[in-house]
């Protein structure tokens, strides 16, 4: 692994760099390295130099450069990761995919399209929904979030709940090794039952392993009918209970967003929606199915289960406007927590659904012990949360009660049968904690894979794995 961050890159190697991607895809000035050295997180280090290639064979070049060098790379999208996953923390190259952002082909009669990694997820939604088709997967941040980062990460959002995470779509990977071989890996096929599942192994693997440069994704047929249902409680707790309840009927809702009501005041300020400010929490229901009837029927049973666990009321969306304006108003969370304090630290741990009402009774007595104000929401379908703390950086003794709040927020997770991240990935934020999380022994052979895709330890190095120094 690499260790430190080099101080200059020699003259020769920008003057390769430019030989590759030419000079206006090779960037060195100062205000260039200062935009491409943070991402969602409040964490920040400049590159060296940053690239921004076309295709697979002008990454193959800037690698094997990088191999023959020995300059960290730092592959990223959109940069709306949030945990720090690409951040040039070691410098070097930053190496950007936003040039490679072409939909290739949308192919009805195998239900997948073949894309870039440079392609926002919305747009890519968009343009599938156009010929009946649907691609699940919805990262609160797919307006701004490119596919390769969600592959990266392995995200989900709230239809994860029926639907999946990107990994159950990721049917074929074009991938750049570290050394700067070019590997596909999968095909158009639904059922591969050939060699080991490699494709899944870059998935998840936060750009450690290689760079995926051309996705293939499973499609599925766009419901033709779907209902959102606000459901308000008094309590956090009696809102987890309905989730258990809910799924234990059989019923399968296509979301079931959590919200507190910090977070419900937080949302109201920034973007009124009619939310219940004097609720103690709500949960917001996406219900899709093929028959209309059947809708309905499953609206009211989930209706139902809420009013027997409490709910103080249940509201079902009138109109696709205001589906939207209730949604819109679940992907305003961030940007309305980040309102309150100066800043935020955003987390997603995940434990069974089972664990979470105990969860949300933990992060409570965190919240008061550490006098911090921790809003909740998430996907409590399937039982991701995100755990705000807002805070002020320039409060050194605050930062040190965030610390040690988060910790006992990832050991809870872990102590409930959980782990440290559902969708955001480790990157540099948990990387420390991954021993706690896996244990030695998987650590260990993950260490062992990285090293044999990435022998020079080039790769996004300093990211996921421990290396004993917290870097927030």
């Amino acid at each position: 692994m690499i260790e430190g961050k080099p101080k200059t890159l020699p003259p020769e190697v920008i003057a390769a760099l430019q030989a590759i991607t030419g000079t206006e895809r090779t960037l060195t000035s100062p205000e260039d390295m200062v935009a491409y050295s943070y991402d969602a997180t409040w964490i920040e280090s400049p590159p060296q130099v940053v690239v921004l290639p076309k295709n697979a064979t002008e990454i193959s070049e800037v690698l094997k450069l990088a191999n023959r060098y020995k300059i960290p790379v730092a592959p990223r999208g959109a940069g709306s990761g949030l945990s720090g996953g690409s951040v040039p923390q070691q410098g070097g190259i930053a190496l950007a995919l936003t040039l490679m952002n072409r939909i290739l082909e949308i192919d009805t009669e195998n239900s997948v399209a073949v894309v870039e990694p440079g392609v926002i997820t919305f747009a890519l939604q968009k343009a599938v929904e156009k010929v009946g088709l649907f691609y699940p997967p919805d990262p609160s941040s797919l307006k701004q979030s490119a596919i390769g980062g969600n592959i990266a990460e392995n995200a989900g959002g709230a239809r994860c709940l029926k639907y999946g995470v990107t990994s159950d779509y990721v049917r074929a990977l074009e991938v750049v090794l570290p050394t700067g071989e070019i590997i596909h890996t999968g095909g158009k096929m639904v059922k591969i039952a050939t060699g080991y599942n490699l494709r899944h192994l870059f998935v998840g693997a936060e750009g450690t392993l290689g760079i995926v440069t051309r996705i293939t994704l499973k499609l599925i047929p766009l419901p033709k009918y779907k209902r959102t249902a606000l459901a308000t409680f008094p309590t956090v707790e009696s809102a987890s209970v309905a989730v258990t309840q809910i799924m234990e009927s059989g019923l399968l809702p296509a979301s079931i967003e959590l919200m507190d009501n910090l977070t419900i005041r937080c949302v109201e300020e920034f973007k009124p929606a009619g939310l219940p400010l004097d609720a103690g929490a709500l949960l917001l229901f996406a219900l899709d199915s093929n028959y209309e009837q059947i809708l309905l029927s499953e609206t009211e049973a989930v209706a139902q289960i809420c009013r027997e666990c409490g709910a103080t009321s249940v509201r079902v969306a009138a109109d696709d406007s205001e589906n939207d304006k209730l949604w819109e108003a679940r992907r305003a969370i961030s940007p309305a927590l980040a309102r309150r304090r100066p800043n935020k630290l955003g987390e997603d741990i995940s434990v069974p659904r089972s664990a979470l009402p105990e969860l949300v009774r933990g992060i409570g007595e965190i919240s008061e012990r550490y006098k911090l104000p921790i809003p909740v929401f998430g996907h409590a379908g399937d039982g991701n949360l995100h755990p705000n703390m807002l805070c002020d950086r320039r409060d050194p003794q605050e930062m040190e009660r965030v610390h040690a709040a988060a910790t006992e927020i990832f050991r809870l997770a872990i102590r409930l049968g959980g782990t440290l991240s559902g969708e955001h990935g480790i990157g540099l934020l948990k990387k420390e904690f991954m021993l706690e999380a896996l244990g030695a022994e998987q650590v260990e052979l993950m260490r062992r894979l990285k090293s044999i895709f990435d022998p020079n330890g080039i790769l996004n190095s300093g990211k996921l794995f421990p290396t004993g120094e917290n870097s927030w």
